[in-house]
């Protein structure tokens, strides 16, 4: 089921929208587990400081801190953002989430997250990447503090970019990454690994994992009709018309083309980076490449709109609220 950016239904979604505060707690006890918990909460919205949690460009995120916990048995959405990224980065999703009545986990991927990139260019993180959700879903499931608020049978996953494959991995799918090798035209760690045959052999899957939303998958070479039909989880897929850092239209096309069941599938007039949360004026000041959009008229803040509610229909018909 293919969708468009339909300009009426965004329409309508902006005369419905309303901002709520999330409740937010911060992890940053553990090296391997550094983010965020966005919950739903009834207090008025504030600003939360990161401390040391802080990246460039951004030292608050909108929320509650630690505000008792609004429900109990709720759906989980864990994310996990793309190269180079960190937990934040989707916050107004993840806020739209919590609003909804979904308690939402993120963390920054270590090794291959801002200020902490030693294994971004490494295919060490391929299989990295779908261990650390693995263990990020443990952790809140078993010894969070509020885990008793969550049901485990109703866990979701997001991803972007390399979230992307972090998620098709999570659901069954079995890259083979002799497919990337035409991409190869020059010597980078990834590229040597892959000429040396260096590669993974098995990933982290995790079938706790009851439906996931994916934007712009990278790469999405590895992927191919074998690889993936082992995926029997409702999917919804989401794509840019002009791509860009990594992300392949064509690819990504292919892609969703390629995968089993009838996921649901939108399509969006911009490029690779219009997924992330619109920019404040200090990020666009310090990362101006990220919070550029292709066309210049693309108008990413009413985008993230429907964005937004879409992600939240789509979990909430998936699994439950």
């Amino acid at each position: 089921m293919y969708r468009t950016y339909p300009a009426l239904a965004l329409a309508l979604l902006l005369l419905s929208s309303s901002v709520h505060a999330a409740g937010l707690q911060l992890l940053d006890g553990d090296p391997e587990l550094k983010g965020a918990i966005w919950t739903p909460c009834t207090a008025a919205a504030q600003e939360v400081p990161l401390g040391n949690l802080e990246v460039t460009g951004t030292k608050t995120l909108p929320g509650v801190k630690d505000c008792p916990i609004k429900g109990a048995r709720l759906p989980l959405i864990v994310f996990s953002h793309g190269r180079g990224g960190w937990f934040g980065q989707h916050h107004d999703l993840n806020e739209a989430l919590a609003d909804a009545g979904f308690i939402v986990a993120a963390i920054s991927h270590p090794g291959d997250s801002v200020g902490d990139d030693a294994q971004r260019d490494s295919l060490s993180t391929w299989t990295s990447r779908p261990a650390d959700i693995v263990r990020l879903i443990d952790f809140m499931v078993s010894d969070w503090k509020d885990k008793g608020a969550i049901d485990p049978e109703r866990i979701g996953f997001f991803g972007f970019s390399k979230g992307g494959f972090t998620g098709l991995v999570l659901a069954g799918a079995d890259p083979d990454f002799s497919r990337v090798m035409r991409y190869c035209t020059e010597s980078s760690p990834f590229c040597d690994q892959v000429r040396n045959g260096d590669v993974p052999r098995s990933f982290a899957r995790d079938r706790r994992i009851r439906a996931t939303v994916l934007a712009d998958t990278v790469p999405s070479g590895p992927f191919a009709d074998a690889n993936l039909a082992s995926i029997q989880i409702p999917l919804q897929i989401w794509r840019s018309q002009f791509g860009g850092y990594g992300a392949d239209p064509e690819s990504t096309a292919r892609v969703a083309g390629s995968l089993p069941g009838q996921p649901e599938i939108h399509i969006v007039p911009s490029g690779h980076y219009a997924f992330l949360a619109p920019c404040s004026a200090g990020l666009a000041a310090a990362v101006p490449r990220i919070c550029t959009d292709t066309p210049s008229t693309f108008d990413r803040a009413a985008f993230h709109r429907m964005f937004d509610a879409e992600v939240v229909r789509f979990f909430s018909e998936k699994l439950g609220r």
